[in-house]
């Protein structure tokens, strides 16, 4: 299989040579962001503006009526953040392509398997890391993307290269280097020994993270997006739903216990995934912040200004409007969270993480908890926020460790213990 390699475009340049000084003056003041050295960063909760909440149940009190109220939610975040995504049988059918030998990983303990999708005409790369029961019995696994290609996830041989466009590399092409480079926020060794499996793709086979006008992965054939539809954020999300269609045809997952897990931006990915695609079972927000689990109203670290600044790519466009004006918006990311009740949901922080707000991230927890509550379901068990270390779950989970924006063991003991208590039988 020819894999197609996404090349940089760098940005159109205009020229004012033949315009007069008023109108070039105009158009360079209408089309320039302030400098990004000029944004300053809260970090003084003492500074945080007054801000109300929207009501999350929007005065349902009856949880036969949540359906109804849900789908309000979920169509405005669709039109007013995410952007509304392809529909499913975009981009033509999917081919399934096993171009590699499975190999055993883990002292025999696991195994490894790789796939090649094509997703409206992209080759994307999709390696399983199996515990050897899978062989005998469906199991259920943790799934999401990474920053780097597979090969950085686990140091084998047999992992293939990326041939795509890497965001982190200095020529843009993933490198023999590289390989485990990220096995650290990983721990497949204990994902394995706990009987889970990991699904993992690299997510610049999809959509490459950066502003080049959707020319790019899967935006080549789908097409640029209007206003209100699918930005790089929910692009991504619409294809891990793809897997998903895969991974419901491969005997040794158990499509109906997939764990949807990100980082970061792939924080948000899992996020929104989670509210689109009810078939993920139990959702992982890891230090997603703004525009993810943190509330934005509380302007803290990030903010909504200057993330569409910096990555004007990831939401819809109709998310700028929000700029330095979040008392405006007509929901908050606590409803975000809301969307995923009833399933399991678990959210974590870092310390030293202040970009992404903590305690916005906690305090989104808490206001999506009523509708976990309607529905039956424990939600949160605290309204205070844990100390550092200590990992309080419910139907909704929450820690914040020690260090910074980074995936740790720490964050998958917690993860593991909550999936179990969640995914297995």
């Amino acid at each position: 299989m020819i894999m197609k390699t996404i090349g940089f475009t760098p940005p159109k340049l205009v020229c004012c040579l033949f315009l007069t000084p008023m109108v070039c003056l105009a158009s360079s003041v209408i089309a320039q962001d302030p400098p990004a050295k000029r944004f300053v960063a809260n970090y003084d909760e003492s500074k945080i503006p007054s801000y109300t909440l929207p009501d999350v149940l929007g005065g349902v009190s009856h949880a036969k009526d949540w359906p109804a109220k849900r789908a309000e939610w979920l169509d405005l975040l669709s039109r007013e953040m995410f952007g509304r995504g392809p529909a499913a049988e975009a981009g033509g059918n999917i081919t399934v392509a096993n171009t590699a030998p499975e190999v055993e990983i883990l002292g025999g303990k696991g195994f490894l398997r790789q796939t090649t999708l094509t997703i409206a005409e992209q080759p994307i790369e999709v390696a399983m890391f199996l515990p050897v029961k899978a062989k005998e019995t469906a199991v259920p696994v943790f799934m999401g993307y990474n920053f780097g290609g597979n090969h950085t996830v686990f140091d084998h041989p047999a992992i293939k290269l990326p041939s795509g466009w890497m965001r982190k590399t200095d020529d843009h092409k993933a490198k023999e280097s590289d390989r485990g480079a990220n096995a650290s926020r990983w721990a497949i060794e204990r994902i394995v020994d706990a009987g889970f499996g990991l699904v993992t793709l690299y997510y610049g086979d999809v959509d490459p993270d950066y502003d080049d006008g959707f020319q790019n992965g899967v935006h080549a054939v789908l097409g640029p997006p209007k206003v209100d539809e699918a930005g790089s954020i929910a692009t991504w999300a619409w294809a891990l739903s793809r897997v998903v269609d895969v991974l419901e045809t491969v005997d040794e997952v158990d499509a109906n216990r997939i764990a949807v897990i990100g980082h970061s931006r792939l924080g948000k990915t899992s996020l929104w995934a989670g509210a689109s695609d009810p078939r993920f079972a139990l959702v992982i927000s890891n230090n997603s912040g703004c525009g993810g689990a943190a509330l934005s109203r509380r302007q803290y670290g990030e903010t909504l200004w200057r993330i569409n600044t910096s990555f004007p790519h990831w939401f819809c466009s109709n998310f700028t409007k929000y700029n330095n004006k979040e008392d405006t918006m007509p929901f908050d990311n606590h409803v975000l969270l809301a969307l995923i009740a009833p399933r399991p949901l678990y959210v974590a922080s870092a310390v030293e993480d202040r970009w992404a707000d903590p305690k916005g991230e906690f305090l989104s927890c808490v206001h999506a908890d009523p509708v976990y509550k309607l529905l039956g379901k424990e939600g949160l068990p605290t309204t205070s926020m844990p100390t550092v270390g200590n990992s309080v779950q419910g139907t909704i989970g929450y820690h914040v460790r020690e260090g910074k924006h980074d995936v740790k063991d720490f964050d998958w003991q917690q993860y593991i213990q909550f999936a179990k208590r969640h995914l297995q039988p």
